[in-house]
């Protein structure tokens, strides 16, 4: 695979220190301190006061000044006929004229209106005139205008400091309850969550081992009576993707029983004990709901093995395993509770974890073969209206090494592109486009490559293919593109016939030759390098070393295992401790060496002595960008070069 065009380039990223004294509980001079959520309630209610304070003062305040009106210009209204009516009450008087105007005044304390009007010189005759109404002033509204000035914003200090103290003793309540188990507990009466094993394709052996579990919870009397004892709990190992989780939320589904789920990290918390009361609390809740299972996922986080620095060396997760390793000692044969977890890290458990009594049944779940791809493939179409050129077969044939996960996010891309080119089906195409998709990224049409980019991009993949087709133990080649997806520039999909479960080292010797290729026929035919050939020096200088290091595949250095998996030591050792000298590390870089420069004479033969099948192939690339299997046979066939049937395959396998 040709990688990225531009030139290497170092970033540096600065992770921002999370300050513990933010974080929720903190506890500071052995005083609760408030969390960050009561400040923020604490601040919208503050807010919230100021703001009826402002509407209250905006309410209660008249638009403008009332106008008063002097009894000696009432009189002189009155006199003149323009006063309607007077209302009375109280001493307020309210005015209504001949225009509708409504002024306001006061009348003397104590005295009758028509009295003081007649004092100013008013007869009967012109106050006959004027119709006059006395309203009697409710008590309850004189006292309410008179005191909710005063009594309103008591009862908001008061609302408020009712408020401050239920968010503190909220707080307090909070620090006891984070020994509470967070586990999640999945109804079997759910039929919406319920998963079963129809729901699980492929994993024959993994479902036969988990039937027995599902025998006993629905009838662990059939065990006890003749004295057999269901294993205590049963770990679930597999890549990721492989449905380990899926499995353990369909025994749950097929034994009708409550299923308690849980990560490994949410065990582990700042306050010192959490972990482990946590624990206790989800094995006291499963006790009550039993016949129960817990299902712990990612197990390795809290489960490494104790004692080695590796994982933090954090106390609090030794002291959640310690209680783990208890709890499940304590169980009783008839309790009905069983323990599964799940992890694609078995090989950093701790021994006691493993140790029979605890996880006595250890279920490895594989990556699915062909026939299980293709079952798991029609799980995951049965909700999809497939079109009729549909074949499963082909796809699950195209995917080799591809989890359950990967499948599914196949189909659901599948789908996606079916819909954004408004069709109601889904295609072979849009399957066989989502294969690339999934394994390379989305095609990059911006990334449009010049002339001169183009043709080295198509010699590199060319002579991958080549040296590819030349070679016996190396796969064949299916499709050969120079349409950027993701990071890669130009790609070249080599998959096997058959599905195998080992590799020789024929052909990891292939497979280096192979990935020289794109390296040797840039520097043939141009005289020059670039940075596009980096990821094929990383893949196959690591594959060239496991084959020292881990599987014995070397002469000099013999049958030895001096490395894990990814270059870790093994034997529970910190990454950077050796096994070995210094002496050894030499032989080994020597053989490492050794191995790439033999394959870079393999490949710089092919390319030598078909250079013509070479440029073939290159034209052919620049000219339709994309060269499927059948057009690549042709292409070798038509410059004397016989295209790998599987025949050859497997005579040169054996």
């Amino acid at each position: 695979m040709y990688g990225d065009q531009r030139s290497p380039q170092k970033t540096t990223r600065m992770k921002k220190q999370d300050d513990p004294k933010q974080k929720k509980g903190w506890m500071q001079n052995g005083m609760p301190q408030m969390p960050r959520d009561q400040w923020s309630s604490l601040t919208t209610t503050l807010a919230l006061v100021v703001l009826i304070a402002l509407a209250y003062s905006y309410f209660w305040k008249d638009d403008k000044a009332p106008e008063t009106l002097s009894l000696s210009a009432l009189v002189t209204d009155i006199r003149e006929g323009e006063v309607q009516r007077i209302d009375i009450a109280g001493d307020e008087l309210t005015v209504v004229y001949a225009d509708e105007v409504t002024k306001n005044g006061k009348k003397e304390p104590g005295a009758a209106l028509t009295e003081t009007l007649s004092s100013y010189g008013l007869t009967g005759p012109e106050l006959e005139k004027v119709q006059i109404e006395v309203k009697n002033q409710s008590g309850f509204r004189y006292w309410f205008f008179s005191l909710a000035p005063l009594i309103l914003p008591l009862i908001l200090i008061v609302v408020f400091i009712w408020f401050l103290s239920k968010q503190m003793r909220a707080g307090g309540v909070q620090a006891f309850t984070f020994g509470q188990s967070k586990a999640r507990m999945i109804d079997p009466k759910d039929t919406a969550t319920r998963v079963t094993f129809s729901d699980v394709a492929g994993a024959k052996e993994a479902k036969e081992e988990l039937t027995e579990i599902v025998d006993f919870l629905k009838n662990p009397k059939k065990f006890l009576d003749i004295g057999a004892r269901i294993p205590k709990g049963v770990l679930l190992m597999g890549a990721p993707g492989t449905g380990k989780t899926l499995l353990g939320r369909a025994v749950a589904g097929e034994a009708g029983v409550p299923f308690f789920s849980i990560s490994g990290s949410e065990f582990v918390e700042m306050f010192v004990g959490v972990g482990a009361s946590r624990v206790r609390d989800l094995f006291d809740m499963a006790k009550r709901a039993a016949p129960a299972i817990i299902f712990v996922d990612e197990i390795d986080a809290v489960g490494r093995v104790r004692g080695t620095g590796v994982g933090g060396g954090n106390d609090e997760r030794e002291q959640t395993l310690n209680q783990i390793l208890v709890e499940m000692d304590g169980f009783e044969p008839n309790e009905k509770v069983i323990v599964m977890a799940a992890t694609n890290r078995p090989d950093v458990l701790d021994p006691a974890l493993l140790r029979p009594g605890r996880f006595d049944r250890r279920v490895t779940i594989d990556l699915p073969d062909r026939d299980d791809r293709e079952q798991i493939l029609k799980v995951h179409a049965r909700k999809k209206p497939l079109a009729e050129d549909v074949v499963l077969r082909v796809i699950a044939e195209r995917t080799p090494g591809f989890s359950g996960a990967e499948l599914y996010s196949l189909m659901n891309e599948a789908a996606i592109l079916a819909a954004r080119e408004n069709r109601k089906k889904v295609g072979q195409f849009d399957l066989i486009r989502s294969i690339e998709k999934v394994m390379l990224g989305p095609e990059r049409k911006s990334h449009v490559l010049n002339k001169k980019e183009k043709e080295i991009t198509a010699y590199h993949e060319a002579g991958h293919a080549l040296v590819s087709s030349i070679l016996p133990f190396a796969d064949p080649v299916h499709k050969i593109s120079i349409i950027s997806r993701g990071r890669a520039a130009g790609y070249t999909l080599k998959l096997p016939f058959e599905d195998s479960k080992m590799q020789s080292k024929n052909e990891f010797l292939d497979d280096i030759a192979v990935s020289l290729g794109g390296y040797v026929a840039e520097k043939e035919v141009f005289g020059d390098l670039t940075t596009g050939p980096s990821n094929d020096l990383q893949v196959l200088t690591a594959l060239a070393r496991d084959m020292v290091t881990r599987f014995g595949m070397s002469d000099v250095m013999g049958p030895m295992a001096l490395e894990g998996e990814g270059g870790r030591t093994l034997f529970g050792r910190g990454v950077s401790d050796k096994e070995y000298s210094e002496t050894v590390s030499a032989q080994i870089d020597a053989e490492v060496k050794r191995i790439i420069d033999e394959a870079y004479t393999k490949a710089h033969r092919i390319i030598t002595d078909k250079r013509s099948v070479l440029d073939a192939i290159a034209q052919k690339l620049i000219e339709v960008e994309t060269i499927e299997r059948e057009d690549f046979e042709k292409v070798l066939i038509a410059n004397g070069v016989t295209p790998k049937a599987k025949k050859d395959i497997e005579h040169a396998v054996v």
